[in-house]
């Protein structure tokens, strides 16, 4: 399976149309949270996507909650938060949000390592998982080479071992990959991130 990745659009037009036009080759969309600002144009930034006709699979980022995603979702969209899907022979599980908290304030969408694990807890295997915030000490340097990923999430990469577990949130670590036990892990960034996915037989 052709998945097209993306995270962190932030309601960025040119990305957007970039993003529809490569997603013509994809077999599946992936989009990890924060396609709008502040919790506000969530609207505007579904119309921008809404010329991807594959099946697109999202968490929310802490720009825009749970809710607001699934009432402003595309009708090819499915949208994932401490929950999972299959696409062909392919499991999903997903969990959006900032985690650990943010300090960013009321606005942001956030939970505790605690609150993630617990959200995590359920997933026992699956071949992807789709996160906006990164596991704690990948892809989630600051420019102040801060470390501010989630240890719940490393914690249930590295008890689940995903082929991939595909992240944003962190701007300064997009591009950014490494790998947890069998598990790659990517910062994906607002660009088109592709990836060929074949399931286990």
């Amino acid at each position: 399976m052709k998945l097209l990745a993306f995270s962190d659009l932030h309601l960025a037009r040119a990305r957007a149309a970039e993003l529809v036009t490569a997603s013509a080759e994809a077999d599946l969309v992936i989009g990890a949270g924060d396609f709008c600002n502040h919790r506000a144009d969530l609207d505007e930034a579904m119309h921008m996507l809404s010329g991807i006709t594959a099946p697109i699979i999202a968490v929310p980022g802490n720009a825009e909650s749970f809710d607001e995603l699934t009432s402003a979702a595309l009708p090819n969209m499915t949208v994932l938060h401490g929950t999972c899907t299959s696409q062909g022979d392919l499991t999903f599980f997903g969990l959006g949000y900032g985690v650990p908290v943010t300090p960013f304030g009321d606005w942001s969408c956030d939970l505790s390592n605690e609150e993630a694990a617990a959200l995590l807890a359920p997933c026992e295997t699956a071949d992807i998982l789709v996160l906006h915030s990164p596991p704690k000490g990948v892809a989630d340097l600051t420019s102040l080479d801060m470390s501010v990923g989630s240890t719940a999430i490393r914690d249930a990469i590295e008890r689940i071992q995903p082929k991939l577990a595909l992240c944003g949130h962190i701007h300064d670590s997009w591009g950014v990959t490494g790998r947890i036990g069998a598990t790659q892990v990517v910062n994906l960034g607002p660009r088109p991130n592709w990836f060929d996915i074949t399931p286990e037989t």
